[in-house]
């Protein structure tokens, strides 16, 4: 990512003991919880700092760390193991201050027991059997979400799940500290892209106003001609550029003008800080096309989009870059376009007007313009690919009056049946599971959105933490997933969110 970076985060490790057991051992309880700490750190791969922090024996120094954890910047969560037996009451109100993300390691120093030299000593020294399941009854008793992981550090799927709180963590904590502009208002009487932004600011964190185009404009209107050169170069060294898009080209213009866009809209963003925006094809100003390479190349670059005003979306499909950064795959704003219903090789064609990242192919696209039958404007300048076929994930968010929800389906990209010659635009095509029918009855049913992100990057469980880590109602559809079953969790979910509402 480029302007949107934030500066490497932080998951502080806390290590709970007690005063008791007296100098000497507590020296060994610090040894191995750094140790633990610092191998820990060389297993995760969510781009974090594992910092160790010194081992809490007592309530003054658990709370102390707690509002510290709270007021650091860099601290996105925080895991808890208790290496020895640390009584659970000196945890209540440091637990009951924290606000970051908890994750609860249930691990201890050593794999194997030495069965023949094992003594009270060392008995005494690895207590983490007993001692996190008092830790785990205080969590339980006061209600603290977090997530619970067992096993030792050096096992893989340890480090894998550690690693997966953690990107949502990373997710969480750039998601509150969000700026979204939006450049017009939704697509008039869609319902979907509506929503509550201030509950969504209370909720995440997120901060959404709307900006008119024209201010957009006028940053477009004084882009220099030097930086277009600039920028018209990188795209002949970055791209298979049309013909007619050439300095040579009769549609050169067009191509020098979606770089002027690309430059302003950039500028804007970065220069208000911004990290997500979102586009209206039926207000677009004095611009003079419809941003679409533009788009496609900052969404590249780690910043949010939604299309039609769509903020929600919009918010999701940053989130989510953040959660990814660094992995392999890609992630796009996409919609469900069309379907092709052949019996047993029924599959999704998953494109939009013109706004498809270029994360999620490893072929390069081909720069190329076309005409667009809405919007009342030129011929927008767009990238056009397939993505790559492989595991992914669609998720869309929805605003259902009292509660958010994010809704998630499993599927396989897949290459398309045939070529696409007459497509102008990016798309993918994928295979939901369990098939297309279930995917589609229980999407239908969530009320879950047309406009959705695509991640060939983070799976389902990374989006789960985030869930829990901000009270989002989350629904997946899966391999295991029947329409009769996710209706039961439907009505289960709107029960529970009624009666919690009301407490």
């Amino acid at each position: 990512m480029t302007s949107t970076t934030i500066p490497t985060p932080e998951v502080w490790f806390l290590t709970g003991s007690q005063s008791l057991y007296g100098p000497e051992t507590l020296d060994q309880v610090a040894a191995q919880s750094r140790e633990i700490a610092d191998r820990l750190a060389t297993r995760t791969d969510a781009g974090v700092r594992i910092v160790w922090k010194p081992v809490l024996l007592d309530a003054v120094s658990i709370h102390r760390q707690m509002l510290d954890a709270n007021s650091s910047p860099e601290c996105v969560g925080v895991i808890a193991w208790m290496h020895t037996f640390s009584p659970a009451k000196m945890w209540i109100s440091g637990l009951d201050a924290l606000q970051k993300p908890l994750l609860h390691l249930h691990t201890q120093a050593g794999v194997a027991l030495p069965w023949s030299t094992i003594d009270m000593d060392f008995m005494n020294l690895n207590q983490a059997a007993h001692g996190d399941r008092e830790f785990g009854y205080i969590q339980s008793r006061i209600g603290v979400a977090r997530k619970t992981v067992a096993g030792h550090v050096d096992s893989p799927a340890v480090a894998v799940r550690v690693s997966h709180w953690a990107r949502a963590a990373v997710g969480r904590s750039a998601l509150r500290q969000l700026r979204l502009a939006r450049f017009g208002d939704n697509m008039r009487d869609v319902a979907v892209t509506e929503g509550d932004k201030v509950e969504a600011q209370l909720r995440f964190g997120v901060s959404v106003n709307t900006y008119g185009v024209n201010d957009l404009v006028a940053v477009v209107d004084q882009v220099p001609d030097h930086e277009i050169d600039k920028l018209v170069t990188e795209y002949a060294d970055t791209y298979r550029v049309a013909p007619e898009l050439l300095p040579t080209g009769d549609r050169h213009e067009s191509l020098r003008y979606g770089a002027r866009i690309e430059l302003g809209l950039r500028s804007f963003l970065t220069e208000g800080g911004f990290g997500a925006f979102t586009t209206n094809f039926e207000d677009l100003g004095g611009l003079r096309q419809l941003p679409g390479l533009a788009v496609q190349r900052l969404m590249a670059d780690g910043f949010g989009f939604g299309g039609e005003g769509d903020w929600k979306t919009s918010v999701l499909l940053r989130t989510m870059k953040v959660m990814a950064h660094g992995l392999p795959g890609g992630t796009s704003f996409m919609e469900d376009y069309t379907y092709h219903l052949v019996p047993g090789e029924e599959k999704i064609l998953g494109a939009h007007m013109l706004e498809v990242c270029p994360s999620i192919t490893s072929s390069q696209p081909s720069l190329e313009i076309h005409p667009l039958s809405i919007g009342d404007r030129e011929d927008p300048v767009r990238l056009r690919f397939t993505a790559d076929p492989g595991a992914a994930v669609v998720a869309g968010l929805s605003d259902l009056g009292d509660r958010f929800r994010l809704t998630v389906n499993e599927v396989d990209v897949v290459e398309p049946d045939e070529e696409l010659p007459q497509l102008p635009v990016a798309c993918a095509v994928w295979q939901p599971h369990p098939s297309l029918s279930t995917s589609a009855e229980s999407w239908l049913m969530a009320g879950a959105p047309h406009h959705t992100v695509l991640s060939k990057a983070i799976g389902v469980e990374v989006l789960d933490d985030f869930a829990e880590m901000t009270g989002t109602e989350m629904l997946v559809i899966d391999a295991e997933t029947t329409t009769r079953s996710f209706q039961r969790e439907l009505r289960w979910n709107a029960a529970y969110h009624r009666l919690a509402g009301g407490l």
